[in-house]
């Protein structure tokens, strides 16, 4: 099988060629597509609905209020009541016929009851309240709320930050398996050609049959290698094609790349620093506790609030036409003696003050290891794969020698085995090298908040695994 029906195998899974994906292009399309992602972004919408809502603290409250009230009995005032020697039953002159006539004549004891409510009352009435200084508590809620809108932003910048690296590691990870199973098709191609060989040897003599076997048994050897690689970049291609919501064959245009030197480690570390969500998101988290301090230290403090009342609906009882239609004021509310424990709240705020900060100092001493760890390991990536330069060369000298050598007579298919398998492990080595040199490359990126820097790290003087 010649060169390039290998290479049209090590792009096609499954007998299906696929169009080329850049990676800018499978990025796009993971932003686009990604559930988390979108999840997260309903989380920033739901936060900045919070903080519209947060904005109308300041507005008057205005209410709309009906009631229907049914009394014991209906309140009256009985004018006899309020005379002590009209009210005295025992009164002789009450009893006397003369005045005993003239009550009946201006209507019996009612005559003196005036009504004042009816049994069954019904009311209705605009009512408004309007707060003017609430110790500081809206401002502290307003505050609050936008430092929610902050945490929801950069809990999606950490949520798109771990999809760059997972979308890195698959993508580059199919990238690796197909160069895996190239470099193992090509040991199963030169195998098959030394068992060729090896036959024709032997049916003229020139080696035993052991020899012939041992070719054999390395062609079988390398042929379930293949499968297992074959099946690897099958489930990397799935691993993929699952993260971009993408179904059918992908054809990563991404090679694989090694730079000749890595930018310095301080620069990276600087830009962590300034440019990681975490911190920002502990910013904010730092702002709310803040806010969560003043919101309990202004429980303390009064309240003024104007209010009003405007009458729409009242019966035609005496009590109503005595009643305003409506009725405007000025309130304060100061706090004596609360059930709420203030001292301890505002104790509580405290600590979490001191605790975010504490969170704060910590995160910065992980983020400046994590970016020494991933830089170290990149440039240790970085030199293996050059190291390995000579050793692969030499690999394929080796291999060149031991082929000619047994052409000859004078080696073993056993020499030319283990120095095919040699070059196949060497080749291996490197890619495994440059893909790990990618993603911490990419992690470097990621954690100093340049991702969309990625595609630039690719200069002309780059070092490319061969395709």
């Amino acid at each position: 099988m010649t060169k390039t029906i290998w290479m049209w195998l090590a792009l096609c899974v499954g007998g299906v060629q696929a169009a080329p994906l850049v990676f800018d292009q499978a990025w796009q399309q993971l932003l686009a597509n990604n559930a988390g992602l979108a999840a997260e972004r309903t989380g920033i919408s739901r936060a900045e609905h919070l903080a519209a809502a947060a904005e109308a603290l300041y507005l008057p409250q205005i209410d709309l209020k009906g009631s229907y009230t049914r009394l014991e009995k209906p309140v009256e005032l009985d004018l006899m009541d309020l005379n002590p020697i009209a009210s005295n039953k025992q009164n002789p002159l009450l009893s006397s016929p003369v005045v005993q006539q003239l009550i009946q004549g201006l209507g019996g004891a009612s005559a003196f009851v005036t009504p004042f409510t009816e049994q069954d009352l019904v009311t209705s009435s605009v009512q408004a309240l309007w707060p003017l200084y609430a110790g500081g508590r809206i401002d502290a809620a307003q505050s609050i709320r936008g430092a929610q809108i902050e945490e929801a932003n950069q809990q999606f910048a950490l949520k798109q930050q771990a999809a760059f690296e997972t979308l890195t590691e698959r993508y580059f990870g199919l990238v690796l398996a197909r160069h895996v199973l190239k470099t193992r098709q090509q040991l199963e191609q030169a195998l098959e050609n030394h068992l060729q060989h090896a036959r024709k040897l032997e049916q003229q003599g020139q080696i035993a049959a052991v020899e012939r076997l041992s070719a054999e048994s390395a062609l079988a050897k390398a042929r379930v290698e293949t499968m297992a690689a074959r099946r690897q970049t099958e489930i990397a291609e799935l691993a993929l094609g699952s993260l971009l919501q993408q179904s059918g064959a992908l054809d990563p245009a991404q090679p694989l790349f090694v730079h000749r030197q890595l930018p310095p480690a301080e620069q990276f570390v600087q830009q962590t620093l300034a440019h990681h969500p975490g911190l920002a998101l502990l910013a904010a988290k730092q702002q709310q506790a803040d806010g969560l301090l003043t919101l309990e230290q202004g429980k303390r403090l009064p309240e003024l609030f104007l209010f009003g009342n405007y009458s729409l609906y009242e019966q035609g009882t005496l009590a109503a036409k005595m009643a305003p239609d409506w009725l405007v004021g000025v309130g304060v509310k100061v706090p004596l003696v609360s059930r709420d424990g203030l001292s301890d709240t505002v104790q509580a705020a405290t600590t979490t003050q001191v605790q975010v900060k504490q969170l704060l100092a910590q995160l910065r001493q992980d983020l400046t290891l994590l970016v020494e760890k991933s830089w170290r390991e990149a440039d240790l990536a970085r030199e293996q794969y050059q190291a390995l330069d000579v050793t692969e060369r030499l690999a394929q000298e080796n291999v060149r020698l031991r082929e000619q050598a047994f052409r000859q007579g004078l080696g073993t298919s056993l020499d030319v085995e283990d120095a095919q398998s040699k070059l196949a492990g060497v080749q291996t080595q490197r890619q495994v090298a440059a893909y790990q040199y990618v993603i911490c490359l990419a992690r470097l990126l990621a954690l100093s908040g340049h991702q969309v820097d990625f595609s630039h790290y690719q200069p002309q003087n780059k070092i490319e695994v061969a395709a």
